[in-house]
Order: C-alpha cells, then sequence, then structure tokens
C-alpha cells in the first residue's frame, strides 16, 4: 500500500500490525460484528512495534473473554440510568419496586454522577459520592438502597455489553447496622385481639397477627378467595398504594397528591406476580368462625347502607363497601395499638410477630416459607426471631444435654470423679 510500505495484508478477520509514514505503528482486531452487519474492527495506535503487539493481544484477549464493549457512542452514567429505569427495569419487577428505582436514580444518581462516561465510572467516584451522602446526614440504610439499585442497573449494562466490568461491585457501602426487631409477645397479640373485637374489620388484625399477611395482600383479599369449608385463604393480588398525577388546568403549586382536581395514576390492585408470593394458606379453626363473624357484620352494614354500599367483594371493606386505603389501614393499626396499650411499632411488625410464632410452634421452615410468601431461605433469618419462649426451650434443651446425670450404680470416674458433664447420647 502507498501509504505503509511495511504493512503485511492478513486474511479476513486476522488482527494486523503496520507501521504509517509518520513512524507510528498501528494496530487493528476484529472483535466482532457492529450492528448494521459490518465487521467491528477496532484500531489501536503506539510509538513502537512492541507496545502496539502488546495493545493488540490485549484487545484480542478481551474479545475471546467476552469482556469487549459494544461499538457505537459511548453512554454517559445519566443516559443509560435513564434508559434502564424507563424501558429496561419495569418489564421485570413491580410498581412498588419502580418507585424506590426511580427516587435513587433521579434524585440521587444522576444528580452526583450522571454525567460521568458509563465505562470510565471508577469505585471511587462512587465511594466519594457514598461519602458526601453520610456527611449530608443520610441513613447507611438510605445509601445501602441506592447501592442496590445501582447496582442492579450496572450488573445489566454489563450483561449487554455496554461495560466490561461494574463498578458498583467493586466499592464499599456503607455498613448498616442490623436493626433488632422486637416481635410482640403472645401476651401482647391477645390483648390487640381482645380490643378489635370491638372495631370494625376486627378479622384485619387477626389475618395480620396469625397469618403474616403483608399490608397490600390482606387489604387485597377479595370474599372469593376465602373458602371457609376447606379452610384456605388463596392469596392472588395485592393493594397498591396511590400514585396521582394533577388535575388542574394551571400548576396549583402543590405536590400532585394535593392536588384539588389530582387524579389516580395507578390502578388500586395487581395481581401477584411472583410464584411465592402467590399462595394458599391454611386458616386455623378460630380464624375460619372470626372469618365468619366478619362476613355477618359486614352483611349488616351493607344492608344498612343500602344504595350506597359499591359491592365489590372486598374482605375488608369501607363501611360503603369500598376497598380500604392503606393510610386508612395504618391509622388504624395505630389506634388498635393505642386503645390496647401495647407498645408502638410499624404495622409490618404484625407480620415479624406472624414468623416467630410459627418458630415457636416448631413449623418447618419449607413450610413457613408457603404461608409468608418467601422465596428464599435467607427471609427466614431475617424476619424469625428469638423470643424468650425460644431462648427458655433451647437452654433446658442444652441443660438436658451437658449435664445429663450418669446412669444410677456407674460408680466414679476413673480419676475418682464423679460424672458430671457428660454428653447424652
Amino acid at each position: 500500500m502507498a501509504e505503509d510500505k511495511k504493512r503485511t495484508r492478513q486474511p479476513n478477520g486476522r488482527s494486523s500490525i503496520y507501521q504509517s509514514k509518520d513512524g507510528k505503528w498501528h494496530g487493528r482486531v476484529t472483535v466482532g460484528i457492529r450492528d448494521d452487519g459490518k465487521p467491528d474492527r477496532r484500531h489501536v495506535e503506539r510509538k513502537t512495534r512492541a507496545e502496539v503487539t502488546a495493545a493488540v493481544r490485549e484487545l484480542e484477549k478481551q474479545r475471546d473473554s467476552g469482556a469487549m464493549r459494544k461499538a457505537g457512542r459511548a453512554w454517559t452514567v445519566e443516559a443509560w440510568l435513564t434508559h434502564w429505569v424507563d424501558t429496561i427495569a419495569p418489564l421485570a419487577v413491580n410498581e412498588n419496586t419502580m418507585v424506590g428505582y426511580g427516587v435513587a436514580v433521579r434524585k440521587h444518581l444522576i444528580p452526583a454522577l450522571g454525567a460521568h462516561r458509563l465505562d470510565k465510572l471508577g469505585p471511587e467516584h462512587i465511594e466519594r459520592f457514598y461519602g458526601k451522602m453520610q456527611t449530608a446526614g443520610r441513613r447507611a440504610a438510605t445509601i445501602h438502597q441506592i447501592h442496590r439499585t445501582f447496582r442492579t442497573s450496572l450488573n445489566e449494562a454489563v450483561r449487554r455489553g455496554h461495560l466490561t466490568r461494574n463498578p458498583v461491585q467493586l466499592a464499599k457501602a456503607p455498613r448498616v447496622s442490623e436493626e433488632e426487631i422486637e416481635p410482640y409477645t403472645v401476651e401482647e397479640v391477645k390483648r390487640l385481639l381482645r380490643t378489635a373485637d370491638d372495631r370494625r374489620n376486627s378479622a384485619r388484625w387477626a389475618v395480620a397477627l396469625a397469618l403474616g399477611l403483608r399490608q397490600g395482600e390482606a387489604l387485597g383479599l377479595k370474599w372469593t378467595d376465602v373458602d371457609a369449608e376447606r379452610g384456605v385463604l388463596m392469596v392472588r393480588r395485592s393493594r397498591r398504594r396511590p400514585r396521582y398525577a394533577h388535575g388542574c388546568g394551571n400548576p396549583c403549586g402543590r405536590k400532585a397528591g394535593y392536588c384539588p382536581q389530582r387524579q389516580r395514576t395507578n390502578p388500586e390492585t395487581a395481581d401477584t406476580k411472583s410464584r411465592a408470593g402467590r399462595r394458599a394458606v391454611g386458616l386455623p379453626a378460630q380464624l375460619v368462625d372470626l372469618l365468619r363473624a366478619h362476613r355477618a357484620k359486614q352483611d349488616a352494614e351493607r344492608a344498612a347502607a343500602g344504595e350506597k354500599w359499591t359491592d365489590e367483594g372486598w374482605l375488608f371493606a369501607t363501611p360503603d363497601g369500598r376497598g380500604t386505603p392503606p393510610r386508612t389501614d395504618y391509622d388504624d393499626w395505630k389506634e388498635l395499638l393505642s386503645g390496647a396499650k401495647v407498645r408502638d411499632g410499624r404495622l409490618h411488625d404484625a407480620r415479624h410477630t406472624a414468623a416467630t410464632v410459627l418458630l415457636i410452634l416448631g413449623v418447618s421452615e419449607r413450610a413457613v416459607m408457603g404461608i409468608m410468601g418467601w422465596s428464599t431461605t435467607a427471609m427466614a433469618a431475617r424476619y424469625q426471631h428469638m423470643v424468650d419462649t425460644v431462648r427458655t426451650d433451647v437452654a433446658r434443651q442444652v441443660d438436658g444435654l451437658i449435664w445429663k446425670p450418669d446412669a444410677p450404680g456407674s460408680g466414679e470416674d476413673d480419676d475418682g470423679t464423679a460424672g458430671a458433664l457428660v454428653p447424652a447420647n
């Protein structure tokens, strides 16, 4: 070639090394096929043949290991996160998860790291961002939630060839101290249920404390999900927290949720997508009786409401038959705690309590997973807590194991001491 007398032509697809007229060394490596179907040829330029040979071998190594970044204009962090949260993530997760993703991406990650080129982002950039959040007083748990979202989004970028490795995997997130959650005791549960007897939808709290259903799952139940004869409850759907958009013609200056003409943008309920969440739960006989009594009370409310009753079939309905909003349910829980003179706690603590009761009763881990709707055994360790009842039982068993007395007539040990610390067989 006139441009390069020292260039040796290689067979199609083979890497080539040559020197140009200006004395610089060049290498070209075919690493794949571009979107238009043409070969993806990468070019490197160095001062010496040894340097360009090393660069060519590195490109070949990346190609052969599948770690080669795709051709085309490099993504920025902002462009990739926006594409991921708008287009990719909604296909795989539910609406509640998407709300968390959106906050992490738009409120935190894009303002802090969005200007970086995706393939130039390093763990140090990410760790400095976490440090600034800590300095600003953000909780470690909040930073961890952002960390998990960022890691998930960049894992997808790696899978699609836009990154060769995920820098979030290398970054260190602040340590989160596990919050010790104290479930309600059996006596506290009894007090709550006694107090609930005098309130509307009293069976709602029996379902929470005995079965451990999530709030959305309990509020999403319909009478068609209850088979009293078989003693089975089907969990099929979950009630969603409402999301709103402005309905006013001109901006009213308020947040969308407080707009006088607000319009709801998400459905009231959504079907449970995961196999673990979609489940049949056995009903204790006493709970079946409570649900039958609850139905009789609801029938009386329906008759009293007359035409004002909207028959949508909800198990736990408002006085006019509509589904109970999550906020109303939360307020009812707080009033129940106060009325029962039981220590304050989250509504989700009722779920922890149910898991602990199952542990106390000696229910197998696999059965507990089915009842609670868990997909991994790690959730059992997170939700089941060692309460006093369990600790006492373990101590009793250890006491019998280590300090089991010798059988009568066994005599003394060879050294003349009485057999004291003899493990049981």
